[in-house]
Formats: C-alpha cells, structure tokens, sequence
C-alpha cells in the first residue's frame, strides 16, 4: 500500500494489527501494510503479531507511532 492510501486509510486512534521487524534501545518497529511505526518504550520479540494504536502520523516525514493496543 502506497504511503498516501495509508494515511487516507489510517487515523490516530485506529487500532491495527502488525508485525514486529526491529528492536532498537528506545522501542520496538511494527510493520504495517508496509509501513513500519516506531512504539516508544514498548518491548516485544522480533517477528511476534501485535495490535497496536496510532497516537501520531507525520504525513510530510511519512513516519508513525503507535502504543500497545
């Protein structure tokens, strides 16, 4: 899915079901649709299914965050 089908699709407060891809020291990446939001302070196993909230879209950096749903 293309960036701007994303955030025509998305909006902060959906919840969304991702696939964890990274994890760094100050968080853990979810990919979705093919698109990969960053959640802060959140620690999950690389490749486990999550559900998660979009707090915030950055439409001009084409970045996301989420929470645990």
């Amino acid at each position: 899915m293309s960036w701007q089908e994303f955030v025509t699709r998305y909006r902060v407060g959906d919840v969304v079901d991702g696939v964890v891809t990274k994890q760094v020291p100050f968080g853990s990446f979810v990919e979705t649709d093919g698109h990969t939001g960053l959640a802060y302070q959140q620690v999950w196993p690389v490749d486990a299914r999550v559900s998660v909230r979009i707090v915030a879209i950055d439409t001009d950096r084409e970045r996301f965050s989420v929470e645990a749903a």
